[in-house]
């Protein structure tokens, strides 16, 4: 069964990436500097859910008046 622990021929290594490497995305970076935060509803999203809050409501004029 082979020896699973570090053999003492190898040596740790620690690996240096150069910093002037090409981003692998560069659209992502571009991205990530933008502000973000949650959308704004359209306008027919807004009086669509105004439709249905009045149908839930169930609006009607009171008998007694």
């Amino acid at each position: 069964m082979a020896n699973k622990a570090l053999a003492t021929r190898q040596k740790m290594r620690l690996r240096v990436e150069p910093s002037f490497n090409k981003p692998r995305n560069p659209f992502a970076a571009l991205a990530k500097a933008r502000a973000a935060g949650p959308h704004e509803k359209s306008k027919s999203a807004v009086r669509q859910e105004a439709r249905r809050a009045i149908a839930q409501a169930k609006l009607k004029a009171d008998p007694e008046d």
